[in-house]
């Protein structure tokens, strides 16, 4: 049975300058980040909507039949005002319906919302992203901290498996390639949250994956990268990394 999924995010600009002694141009680039998944998902169980950021804006739905249309819902790498702050409340100072608030409802009455880690996920940096203390946040196993919750880990490190019976990280064994970073957050001290992979304890032990339930719905946080940067070309590429997302996927839609 197919089982429809959104992806909302991974993806921005880039604007350039470019200095040639006395003169200059500018360059303005496109990119999506979420490559590797939607690669690893190819021809599987999940049809994949690949939402990117600036679409989101407006195209993310606005009342609930639109998010019923999905099984799974997966924010990454976009910050809540994107959400919050579409061109009718923002240019036209118009009312509309709170789609974070939506997204709450939406899992407690049985969806499955995974947030991906990421600069702009989670708290984000500088503290941006603003998830914290939002409907969203309400819905995830963990809390997000008030300021820039990004620990950035040039060295390297392997995820360390603490539930190696959980469904997500079913028929992964050994050792997984290495992390180049994650978003600090801190766990719900809640029955239902299960603390599934951290980083290893002398770097800090920080949550890497988390599941908990919320309602009738269920949730995840993934609180490294959905692709490079912090996610190392050895992971993306590693036979696992497609296991992981279906494993996360099929969790999350369980009760769909």
């Amino acid at each position: 049975m197919t089982k429809k999924v959104l992806l909302v995010g991974e993806s921005w600009v880039s604007s350039a300058t470019h200095y040639k002694g006395f003169d200059q141009f500018g360059s303005v680039t496109f990119h999506l980040g979420a490559e590797p998944l939607v690669k690893a998902l190819e021809g599987s169980e999940y049809e994949l909507t690949y939402m990117p950021a600036h679409e989101a804006v407006e195209k993310f739905p606005f009342d609930m039949d639109g998010l019923d249309a999905y099984d799974a819902i997966i924010l990454s790498d976009i910050g809540a005002n994107s959400l919050l702050l579409p061109p009718a409340v923002w240019l036209h100072s118009k009312t509309v319906p709170n789609r974070l608030k939506l997204i709450k409802a939406w899992v407690e009455k049985g969806g499955g919302l995974l947030m991906v880690g990421g600069y702009f996920s989670f708290q984000g940096i500088d503290g941006k992203a603003r998830w914290r203390r939002t409907a969203v946040e309400d819905v995830l196993p963990v809390t997000c901290l008030p300021y820039d919750d990004r620990v950035e880990i040039p060295e390297g490190a392997t995820a360390v498996i603490t539930n190696a019976d959980h469904p997500t990280v079913a028929g992964m064994r050994g050792d997984w390639p290495l992390l180049l970073g994650v978003n600090e957050v801190e766990v719900r001290d809640r029955a239902d949250v299960d603390v599934v992979a951290r980083l290893p304890e002398d770097q800090g032990g920080h949550p890497l994956l988390v599941t908990g339930r919320f309602g009738k719905g269920r949730s995840v946080a993934w609180t490294s990268d959905i692709g490079p940067h912090w996610l190392s070309p050895a992971f993306c590429e590693w036979e696992g990394y497609g296991r992981l997302w279906k494993n996360i996927l099929g969790w999350l839609s369980a009760d769909r």
